[in-house]
């Protein structure tokens, strides 16, 4: 068990948690057998690209002052469920279209004892067509090229909120070839955080950006997002 693999932002763990990501690792192992959930197996490597990965978002956002947060296409959980072992006040609303890890993460749930979460099974867009103006915070790791995510995104957004996006590399030119889409959208790019995960796991960048103003008349299908992005 790594005890103390979140010292470095700032978080130290309870027992409570410990045992949860440690039942969240083994789990995730053990069905990965079964299922694709992910091609990182090694324990460190989970515990860092995975676990560490999905906590760093509170490089660029207080999670203590929002509620609720949606996660599309979380496929394994991330990054929404480790946030949500760390507060556990947030109301979690994953968005996944494949059933099979919808009931994989209804399983860890259940393993995990934690309860405030609302699991999805459809597809961003359509979700987004009810569910407008909604969440304080929309996320999504390694889902979509900005161009296309905006539009899954920030229809669900308060104003006010944000949309996180994570991303490896490569996000100059996505956010250049987005930036009309968020402007219509009501989005404003706010920031971005870079840094390295640690034991040399790669660069990350997280994308800030707030809803400015309301548009309702998005998101349009996924066809027409996907082949003339805004």
């Amino acid at each position: 068990m790594r005890t103390q693999f979140l010292s470095d932002l700032g978080i130290t763990l309870t027992e409570v948690q410990l045992n949860q990501f440690e039942t969240y690792f083994n789990y995730l192992i053990e069905q990965n057998q079964v299922m694709n959930l992910t091609a990182i197996t090694e324990e460190k490597d989970v515990y860092y690209k995975h676990f560490y990965d999905s906590v760093s978002l509170i490089k660029a956002i207080d999670f203590n002052a929002i509620q609720s947060i949606c996660d599309i296409g979380a496929g394994a959980g991330f990054p929404s469920i480790p946030l949500k072992i760390i507060f556990p006040h947030l109301q979690v609303t994953i968005v996944e279209s494949l059933q099979k890890r919808i009931g994989f993460l209804s399983r860890l749930s259940l393993k995990l004892e934690i309860d405030g979460i609302e699991l999805i099974a459809n597809r961003a867009e359509v979700f987004a067509e009810n569910n407008r103006n909604r969440f304080d915070l929309v996320t999504a790791r390694a889902v979509a090229p900005i161009k296309i995510l905006d539009e899954l995104a920030l229809p669900m957004v308060k104003l006010g909120g944000t949309l996180l996006a994570m991303k490896a590399s490569n996000f100059h030119e996505e956010l250049k070839e987005a930036s009309k889409g968020i402007t219509i959208l009501g989005g404003r790019v706010e920031r971005v955080e870079s840094f390295e995960l640690p034991f040399d796991y790669g660069v990350r960048h997280l994308l800030v950006i707030k809803k400015v103003k309301i548009n309702d008349k998005y998101p349009r299908s996924y066809a027409q997002i996907k082949n003339k992005p805004l």
